[in-house]
């Protein structure tokens, strides 16, 4: 029978010699590490971080933006270490698609579910220029075919080309989940649905940063951590 460490403390004191002097009190608990909690949101994004961080951050980002890589590439390990890791900042990220690569790809990573988006969208972006090239670089016979397919035809022929499939599966997405996702029809109103609203509340440029309701004016990481410090991040 296994004793529980409630009465196996209790014994300890009890048989502890009066002359043995009491140990100094003991290490406090770790700092919890936020960039593990990722949720998905109601607005349909997902969020990393504490909900009840003071400051809450909103990228609205597309996959297939450049400008969104940047940011990826030189802002996104500053913030998590630096604000949300700690649990200062929230940081929520919701897709705005460009073009049907970037529905293709979104539908994707999105399919890989909240605990694994955000290293998928890592993945995504570092691989960006590559699949860019290969799906610009189809022959104009297979470009002029594209025309006469479905919309959930022409997105899994662009996640075809672009690798798309290979590199879910690297995040638990299977092939069979995958065309699932890719032909989801509520799932592309999903994510049409976030990008209108977006629109309609005059956000159509990727990526915009949004710091407690109020939208910053900038894109790049120089440009946004002086107004996280500023908002008490």
């Amino acid at each position: 029978m296994r004793i529980a460490p409630a009465l196996l403390a209790a014994l300890g004191l009890a048989l502890m010699p009066a002359t043995v002097q009491a140990k100094g009190p003991a290490k406090a608990a770790a700092a919890r590490d936020w960039t593990r909690t990722v949720t998905a949101t109601a607005e349909g994004g997902f969020r990393m971080g504490n909900p009840a961080a003071r400051v809450k951050l909103v990228e609205y980002g597309s996959l297939a933006c450049p400008h969104c890589r940047h940011f990826e590439e030189t802002g996104y390990r500053p913030l998590l270490d630096g604000y949300v890791r700690r649990g200062k900042v929230s940081y929520e990220f919701r897709n705005i698609v460009i073009n049907g690569p970037d529905v293709a790809v979104t539908l994707l990573t999105r399919c890989s579910g909240p605990g694994k988006f955000f290293a998928m969208a890592q993945a995504v972006y570092s691989t960006q220029a590559d699949w860019e090239k290969k799906i610009s670089d189809m022959v104009a016979a297979d470009k002029a075919t594209l025309d006469g397919l479905t919309d959930q035809q022409l997105f899994a022929r662009y996640a075809d080309v672009g690798g798309f499939i290979a590199l879910a599966g690297r995040f638990g997405v299977t092939p069979t989940r995958a065309s699932q996702c890719l032909s989801d029809p509520k799932g592309l109103d999903r994510l049409m649905g976030i990008t209108r609203a977006a629109n309609d509340v005059g956000i159509n440029r990727t990526p915009t940063f949004v710091i407690n309701g109020k939208v910053v004016d900038g894109s790049t990481w120089e440009e946004l951590e002086p107004a996280l410090k500023a908002a008490g991040g």
